[in-house]
C-alpha cells in the first residue's frame, strides 16, 4: 500500500494590530527584493489608519536609527518587537554571581534603580 503525499501545512502569521508606541521591525520590501543592504529597520508606530480607497489598515512609523518618518506602511512587512525580548538580559541576569561584571550593563542599571544600590558617579 502506497501512502499518498500529504499537502504541506503553510505557516500562517496571525493578524496583528499595532498600537501607537509599539516597537516594530520593518522590512522595506523594495530594498529587500532588490538585494540592497539596509532593508530592515527598528521603528516605533506613530499611528494606524485606514486607506480611504482600499480600506486596508496602514501604519506610519518613526525609524529610530535614521530619525525618518515612514508613511503608509503595509503591516505585512512589520513584526512586533516584544518587550520581553528587549528585557531578556535583565530577566536572566546571574544575580547569584558575586562579580557584577558577569552581568550586562542593562541588568546592573536595573538592579541599581530597583534595589537602591549606590550608583557610581
Amino acid at each position: 500500500m502506497t501512502q499518498q503525499p500529504q499537502p504541506q501545512a503553510q505557516a500562517t502569521r496571525p493578524q496583528t494590530t499595532y498600537r501607537q508606541g509599539d516597537f516594530v521591525l520593518f522590512r522595506d520590501p523594495e530594498r529587500y527584493w532588490q538585494g540592497k543592504p539596509g532593508h530592515t529597520y527598528v521603528c516605533r508606530v506613530t499611528r494606524g489608519w485606514q486607506h480611504a480607497h482600499t480600506g486596508q489598515i496602514l501604519y506610519d512609523l518613526h525609524e529610530l536609527s535614521g530619525n525618518r518618518h515612514l508613511s503608509g506602511i503595509n503591516p505585512g512587512y512589520m513584526r512586533l518587537l516584544p518587550p520581553a525580548d528587549a528585557m531578556a538580559d535583565i530577566d536572566t541576569a546571574p544575580l547569584s554571581e558575586p562579580d557584577s561584571g558577569a552581568m550586562t550593563p542593562a541588568a546592573v542599571a536595573w538592579l541599581r534603580q530597583h534595589l537602591a544600590l549606590p550608583a557610581q558617579r
